[in-house]
């Protein structure tokens, strides 16, 4: 029974201590981002964005979704496109281009700063996210109009419902929204430890090892990567601080680790919210996926040839974090 409750006190208070950590660096951005957004930030970038979407084939006016989607979350994103699209005959590419983009740079005052608490460099990972959602949002619509795939009009399944946006209400679903964050935490970290006792873990590591070699991705961290590939950034970045604190991982673990789920991330619960607004497989998780493994591992190829001195210098810092 003791040896129960000594699991048990484990896992809680390793959910603790991850969570406090990720909670330090979520709040106060989810606080500067409400308060750009109340002095119209958002829209200015919006409109900024407006002539580069031309470059994948939208409308200026979906500058403003991919805007909101950067600096907020796709559900904000999501209720911009739903006022806006009606204006526009959007087919079915342009909405699966869209989404795409948005899947790569989402919520990026937060998921970058969470990168960089690891150790990361912020200029890289934003140059990483905002040049891959272009260059992949290129790539879909260049693909899309010279084999003529997708080109029907598109039909979005999803219309929002109507949201009080006054500060008491907001800030009583954010605080919903990270309880709901401890608890996926606490059940992550719990399966991850049944797992490490059933010895699973290892194996499954083990059956993973070639192709995370390529990746430049050790052992240690394919379970935690492959967490925040499939739930999001704030839940596998959350657990591999927890690793960077406890000293398991190295720098270029945590830097390709990063690289990848930048790119390709969250593919359950995201995918599914661009499938309700249009967003074909095609390209919100097949390219998006197997764009991030090219990329990554052109990556890994590139920073192989570079000195210890410029990695640290440029792309990864020891991240000094609190224990």
């Amino acid at each position: 029974m003791k040896q129960i409750f000594d699991h048990i006190y484990f896992v809680v208070n390793q959910a603790v201590r991850t969570s406090l950590v990720l909670f330090k660096i979520t709040i106060p951005i989810i606080i500067l981002t409400r308060i750009l957004n109340e002095w119209g930030m958002i829209d200015y970038l919006g409109y900024t964005l407006a002539p580069i979407m031309g470059l994948v084939g939208l409308p200026g006016s979906m500058g403003l979704v991919w805007a909101t989607a950067m600096m907020t979350n796709l559900y904000a994103g999501m209720i911009v496109f739903a006022s806006l699209a009606p204006a526009e005959t959007l087919s079915i590419a342009q909405v699966t281009v869209l989404c795409t983009m948005m899947l790569v740079a989402h919520a990026l005052p937060v998921e970058l700063r969470i990168a960089q608490k690891a150790g990361t460099r912020f200029s890289v990972m934003i140059l990483l996210r905002l040049s891959g959602a272009l260059v992949l949002g290129m790539i879909l619509f260049h693909a899309y109009r010279a084999t003529g795939y997708l080109q029907a009009p598109n039909t979005a399944i999803w219309q929002p419902a109507a949201q009080e946006n006054g500060w008491l209400d907001w800030a009583i679903r954010e605080t919903i929204n990270l309880g709901y964050v401890f608890l996926i935490i606490l059940t992550l970290i719990s399966i991850m430890h049944i797992l490490e006792l059933l010895k699973v873990t290892a194996l499954l590591t083990t059956l993973l090892k070639p192709f995370l070699n390529l990746l430049g991705i050790s052992r240690e961290a394919a379970p935690l990567t492959i967490i925040g590939m499939t739930m999001g950034i704030g839940y596998g970045g959350g657990l591999l601080i927890r690793e960077v604190q406890q000293g398991h991982l190295g720098s270029r673990d945590l830097f390709f680790s990063f690289c990848l789920m930048g790119l390709c991330h969250s593919v359950i619960e995201d995918t599914l919210l661009m499938m309700v607004l249009g967003g074909h497989l095609s390209g919100i998780l097949l390219s998006r996926f197997v764009f991030a493994v090219i990329v990554t591992i052109i990556l890994v190829r590139l920073i192989a040839r570079v000195s210890p001195a410029f990695f640290h210098r440029f792309l990864f810092y020891p991240a000094k974090l609190p224990q």
